[in-house]
């Protein structure tokens, strides 16, 4: 049973102003402490940085992936390391349609005529769907990724799921998540080391150039840089 939306909605403002300046750890065991087994991770395996992060305070923690099935493998490939070596319960969430079927019923190819459509079948619904039984979940949201992403609260209330959305790293910099990677061998999309500033599906990403913005390369050829989770 899930709490009161509004009780959900008090507490997370109330939080975000008391742990604004908390580290990403005492963030997390907030977290953990008030929703114990209704707190999930979500992670898109551009690295396992929160993943590690949470998984030291929360050991079990479950993690929450959207399969699209338009993944590259380097991404599948940073699942499958953190499932091995982390102590966390990966659940891959698949959406109702696969590739090929959504190919049939919306023709081939959405992406490239009408990617929200596709975003919200592959990614914002499936999502949705799968936090269905949680009060609160984190992200890897960071106030330096991108202009749209400036705001973000270190803790919110989402109010379009009505979960407690939890952003640990959200003051972090870049420099601050390659000290973490280095100091604790963090896996990390080896994509990104290979021109690209931001992973998502294999059809919608591409390299940025440099001193581009890193989710430059996200939908290009649209005026569009969210899938819809985050907005």
């Amino acid at each position: 049973m899930t709490r009161d939306p509004y009780e959900l909605r008090d507490l997370a403002h109330e939080a975000g102003r008391r742990l604004e300046t908390a580290t990403a750890s005492q963030i997390i065991e907030w977290a953990v402490v008030e929703f114990g087994e209704s707190f999930c991770v979500t992670s898109s395996f551009a690295d396992a940085v929160l993943v590690h992060l949470v998984s030291s305070v929360a050991p079990g923690v479950e993690v929450v992936f959207l399969d699209t099935g338009l993944h590259f493998n380097e991404t599948l490939g940073v699942r499958e390391h953190v499932r091995r070596r982390l102590p966390v319960t990966v659940r891959s969430i698949t959406p109702p349609l696969s590739v090929g079927r959504q190919d049939g019923e919306y023709g081939p190819r959405l992406w490239e005529r009408d990617p929200d459509s596709c975003c919200a079948m592959r990614k914002v619904a499936p999502l949705a769907d799968a936090l269905g039984g949680y009060d609160a979940w984190a992200t890897g949201l960071r106030r330096d990724e991108s202009p749209t992403r400036a705001d973000t609260r270190v803790v919110d209330f989402d109010a379009t799921r009505k979960k407690v959305k939890v952003s640990p790293i959200a003051r972090w910099t870049q420099a601050d998540v390659d000290t973490y990677v280095a100091r604790h061998d963090i896996p990390v999309n080896p994509l990104l080391s290979q021109g690209y500033g931001s992973v998502g599906c294999w059809p919608c990403t591409h390299r940025v150039a440099p001193g581009e913005d890193p989710r430059a390369g996200r939908w290009a050829m649209f005026e569009k840089t969210e899938c819809g989770i985050h907005t």
